[in-house]
């Protein structure tokens, strides 16, 4: 890992180049120069297994092949229903390898979202994770006609399934090796017809305002920008990376598996998500993207335990932090480092901060990368003062990931950077909304041509939805979503997400939503932190008996707004918060409150939570 004054070995490496046009193209290739090198890496019952290039091309091949001897056409549909692992890029690359169309559903989508999802999308092989997973894809399967198959990663539980229509992946695979023996040019023909401009993945919007819709990428919009990537962020054969993000959303896809494939970065899937904690510091990934929420997580984690460690601990991080937090705040300003701050460091990270590293999995780590939502920017900086650089890039499912992003050498946090050398960023003079123009953006919205219409326009702009300023080095801020702003009753413009930040650095809250559209002031929805607001009464011998009693106990409201006073102070009178409601039930990406990126979906909790919200203004 670099020194904070030394960022050298975190510029791009320009001079990768990896031939092909297409996904497929683009794979094939790599396997001809990496194949006997590891390239997928996955823990399965407390061990972790590896897979070479050379293996994974045999496992897509005979997917591909079991998917040919199935009669799947080119141009045809096969959708992903699984978490996060190795079978999910393999099923991912053979259907692109046939000339098919490839989409991902959330595993913690209801069986009615899936049903809509292979509808719309015009499935007609599914994948699916488990008998879970399974479950869900039978009971709506009558309603899905064009559905001819079912195909099974994991048959633990389901070795007695006499289902006609559903497989598993091993006998896919056995289909597969049968099929290429018979018919040995196939395949090959496939990714000769297989070009540039065809359809290749579909990526569904997480549907907050309405049905999720299909956002279309040629093969030529995900090669651009997968190169484009390569200008904006360093990595290579070097480096290991943790994929626990969805692969059906559009980060995970591209900044995981596709920029993984280009690059030749070995990609490590945990165990399943309950584990990501203690996977990532077995991984300790040299290159971490991750949203908010992780960062955050992790964050608090650290500041809880140190609230149990000895005086002498304390001690010895809070002297190294604020070491570090010197040197990041000179480097962040662009002045040189003394030597002897140089040294201090070198103590600080003896001292405490190499420790606090280890235990968050990022010791490793030459650089983080946080997107997909705000960040508070004092979180930025901490991660900084513990010696780790933290990037933030900005993007949409539409622009195929990322728009924006900060460069090593000019960081400023709360930014996010730039406009990325591959595509064009300009604010709409009348309205500060961000517009996108490039060969990165999308194709358009799947059987929804108005859509596509009103977010595309006339001179090829994608309309974000994002408002933001821009300063004179051309950094850009996101201010709010446009939809998002409040007015209040007195008429003061406020942007509620950097309120919201503040709230979410405190170890104890996990997200907040802030009320105030026409109101006379500012109110607070909030989500707790279970396991650090649990750990809080259990030391102050708080009683409680689950978590809506938690949420109702006077000393736990007494800490929330301890925390809301703190960012108060930061605010004007007219912008702080007045009052504050928590809510009652512990929230899954299973529940409706919660898009599938563990983000509060904003006009349904103030929907489904008016008469809590009427309450804090009466």
């Amino acid at each position: 890992m670099s020194q904070l004054w030394d960022l050298s070995n975190i510029k791009p490496n320009r001079d990768i180049v990896l031939a092909g046009e297409t996904i497929p193209a683009l794979f094939w290739n790599a396997v001809k120069e990496r194949g006997p090198t590891v390239w997928l890496r996955q823990k399965h019952l407390g061990l972790w297994r590896s897979w070479t290039w050379n293996q994974s091309a045999d496992a897509v091949r005979e997917i591909a092949g079991g998917l040919l001897s199935l009669g799947f056409a080119k141009g045809e549909c096969a959708s992903i229903l699984a978490n996060t692992a190795v079978e999910w890029v393999w099923a991912d690359i053979g259907v692109l390898s046939c000339g098919g169309v490839s989409n991902g559903i959330y595993p913690t989508d209801a069986p009615s979202q899936v049903h809509y999802l292979c509808e719309d999308s015009r499935t007609t092989v599914l994948f699916v994770e488990d008998d879970e997973q399974l479950d869900k894809a039978l009971e709506v399967r009558e309603r899905l006609p064009l559905l001819r198959k079912i195909v099974v990663f994991d048959m633990e539980g389901l070795h007695k399934l006499d289902e006609a229509d559903v497989i598993s992946l091993d006998a896919l695979r056995a289909l597969g090796r049968t099929y290429l023996a018979q018919h040995p040019d196939e395949l090959q023909q496939r990714l000769d017809a297989c070009k540039p401009e065809d359809l290749a993945i579909l990526v569904y919007t997480s549907g907050t305002t309405g049905k999720p819709k299909g956002a279309m990428h040629l093969h030529a919009g995900l090669i651009y920008t997968v190169r484009g990537f390569n200008t904006l962020v360093a990595q290579d054969e070097r480096d290991e990376r943790m994929c626990f993000l969805p692969l059906c959303h559009i980060a995970e896809r591209m900044g995981g598996e596709y920029f993984g494939l280009y690059t030749g970065a070995i990609l490590n899937f945990v165990e399943n998500p309950q584990t990501i904690p203690e996977n990532v510091r077995e991984i300790a990934p040299t290159v971490f993207t991750a949203v908010p929420r992780v960062w955050e997580k992790f964050y608090s984690g650290v500041m809880i335990a140190l609230k149990e460690a000895g005086p002498v601990q304390q001690a010895a991080y809070a002297w190294g932090i604020g070491v570090g937090t010197a040197i990041a705040n000179r480097v962040l300003a662009g002045q040189s480092v003394s030597r002897w701050l140089k040294v201090k460091f070198q103590l600080a990270q003896w001292l405490a901060l190499n420790n606090v590293r280890k235990m968050i999995g990022i010791h490793r780590a030459r650089y983080l990368v946080t997107g997909a939502a705000p960040i508070s920017p004092d979180l930025v900086r901490w991660y900084l003062a513990l010696g780790v650089p933290m990037l933030e890039v900005w993007g949409m499912t539409e622009t195929c990931g990322v728009s924006t992003g900060v460069r090593a050498g000019h960081m400023k946090p709360g930014s996010i950077g730039p406009a990325a050398d591959f595509n064009e960023v300009r604010l709409d003079p009348a309205t500060s909304e961000l517009l996108v123009r490039g060969k990165n953006v999308f194709a358009g919205y799947l059987n929804l041509p108005e859509k596509t219409a009103e977010t595309i326009d006339a001179e090829g702009w994608l309309h974000t939805g994002d408002v933001g300023v821009v300063d004179a080095d051309g950094f850009y801020r996101i201010t709010d979503r446009m939809k998002d702003i409040i007015i209040t009753a007195g008429g003061k413009n406020i942007t509620p997400s950097e309120l919201e930040n503040d709230l979410k650095f405190s170890p104890y809250i996990t997200d907040a939503v802030v009320i105030g559209d026409k109101r006379p002031y500012l109110t607070v929805i909030i989500m707790i932190d279970q396991e650090n607001v649990e750990k809080f009464a259990q030391d102050e011998d708080v009683p409680f008996s689950n978590y809506a009693s938690l949420t109702r106990s006077s000393a736990v409201q007494e800490l929330i707004q301890t925390e809301i006073d703190g960012v108060n102070k930061k605010f004007a009178r007219v912008e702080q918060i007045k009052k504050f409601f928590l809510l009652e039930n512990q929230l899954t990406a299973e529940d409706e409150e919660l898009t599938p990126t563990m983000k509060l979906k904003r006009k349904l909790v103030e929907k489904k939570y008016s008469a809590q919200i009427e309450a804090m203004y009466r």
